[in-house]
C-alpha cells in the first residue's frame, strides 16, 4: 500500500548523530484510540531506531493545539509534525474528501484502493504548503448511531445531528437534520445536554465515549471509511541528518501498515463492545440503505462541481 523510497539504509550509523533533538506532535484523539496508540508506537520506534537521536513527544487529545488547527501549527513551524482527520480539508481541494463520501468506499480493500489513487495527489497538494505526509490510517467504516431504531431516511429529520467535517454537514442537510460541530471529546457532553441526537461515527469513537450512556441503537450503515493523517514540516524534516530521516520513513511505513490492521481488528471488537453494554445493534433495513444511497449520489454530484481535474482523475481511477 504504501509509498517511500528510502534514500539510506536504516542501519546506516545512526549514532553519528550528535545533538538530540525534541519534537512536540499534537493529535486530536484520546490515549484510548487506537491511532493515538500506533502513533506512540510510532514516536517509540523513532528514538530506538535513532537512538535517542530525535524523541518524539505526542500530546493527545487536542491538549497542545485544537484539532482543527494542527495541520497550519505544522506548516508555519509552530511544531515539526501532527496528526489530523484528512477530510477535514475538503475546503482546500476537494480531493482531500474522497474517503468522506458516503458509499464510494465501504470496505478495507475499496479504501486501500482509493489511497492508492489519492496519495500521490495529496502529497502533492500538501507539498506546494510545504507539508510531507508520513503516514495515513483509517477509521473503521462509520455506523450510525440513534436513540430508537432508523427505518428510512425520514426517521433523521429534525435531528440534532453531530458533524466532524463539511462532508457530514452536508449529509445531514441532505437527510433533512440539523448538523451541529463537535469533536469527539466532547460527544458525550453534547448527547447529555441536548445539543445532539443522532451521529455517524466509527464504532471506535462510538466505544471510546461510551455511546451507550447516550444512545440506544447503532445501525452499521458502513458509510464511508475515513482515515487520519500524519504530516511533518518539509523544512524540519530536512533539517535532520540523513539517516535520522531513513528512520522517520522507515518507522512511518511500519505505522501505517500496523495501522490498517490495527483498524480491522478494532472494528470487530468495538461493535462489539458496544453490544456487550446494551446498544441495539439492527442491520440497516433496505429502505434506509437506498435513501442513504441516493443521498451519496447526490453529494458525489455536488462534490464534482468544485473538484479539481487531478481529484477528478482520483475518482476516476477507483471508479473503473
Amino acid at each position: 500500500m504504501k509509498h517511500f523510497a528510502l534514500t539510506a539504509v536504516v542501519a546506516a550509523s545512526l549514532g553519528t548523530a550528535t545533538v538530540a533533538e525534541t519534537w512536540d506532535m499534537p493529535t486530536p484523539y484520546g490515549d484510548t484510540t487506537f491511532h493515538t496508540q500506533n502513533i506512540a508506537q510510532f514516536a517509540e520506534e523513532v528514538k530506538a531506531a535513532t537512538d535517542g537521536a530525535l524523541e518524539i513527544t505526542v500530546h493527545s487529545a487536542g491538549s497542545l493545539f485544537p484539532h482543527g488547527e494542527i495541520k497550519n501549527t505544522v506548516r508555519s513551524g509552530q511544531v515539526p509534525i501532527g496528526e489530523f482527520f484528512l477530510s477535514q480539508l475538503v475546503n482546500e481541494d476537494a480531493v482531500f474528501g474522497l474517503d468522506s463520501q458516503p458509499f464510494l468506499a465501504t470496505s478495507y480493500d475499496d479504501a486501500a484502493a482509493l489511497w492508492a489513487a489519492q496519495e500521490p495527489v495529496v502529497t502533492q497538494v500538501l507539498g506546494k504548503q510545504g507539508l510531507m505526509p508520513l503516514f495515513s490510517v483509517p477509521w473503521p467504516a462509520q455506523g450510525l448511531y440513534t436513540n430508537g431504531e432508523i427505518k428510512t431516511v425520514a426517521d433523521l429529520s429534525g435531528l440534532r445531528f453531530r458533524a466532524y467535517n463539511a462532508a457530514l454537514e452536508e449529509f445531514a442537510a441532505l437527510a433533512g437534520a440539523a448538523p451541529v460541530q463537535v469533536e469527539a471529546p466532547d460527544i458525550p457532553q453534547a448527547f447529555t445536554t441536548g445539543q445532539v441526537e443522532a451521529m455517524i461515527t466509527s464504532p471506535s469513537t462510538g466505544a471510546n465515549s461510551t455511546a451507550w450512556d447516550y444512545v440506544t441503537h447503532y445501525t452499521p450503515i458502513n458509510a464511508w471509511i475515513p482515515k487520519n493523517i500524519v504530516v511533518v514540516n518539509q523544512r524540519s524534516f530536512r533539517r535532520l541528518p540523513e539517516d535520522v530521516q531513513a528512520a522517520v520513513l522507515a518507522a512511518a511505513e511500519a505505522a501505517e501498515a500496523r495501522g490498517w490492521e490495527m483498524s480491522k481488528a478494532e472494528a470487530t471488537e468495538k461493535t462489539q463492545v458496544l453490544a456487550d453494554n446494551g446498544i441495539i445493534i439492527v442491520d440497516p433495513s433496505a429502505e434506509l440503505t437506498e435513501g442513504l444511497k441516493a443521498i451519496g449520489d447526490q453529494m458525489q454530484k455536488n462534490w464534482r462541481v468544485n473538484a479539481s481535474d487531478a481529484a477528478l482523475e482520483v475518482l476516476g481511477a477507483i471508479a473503473k
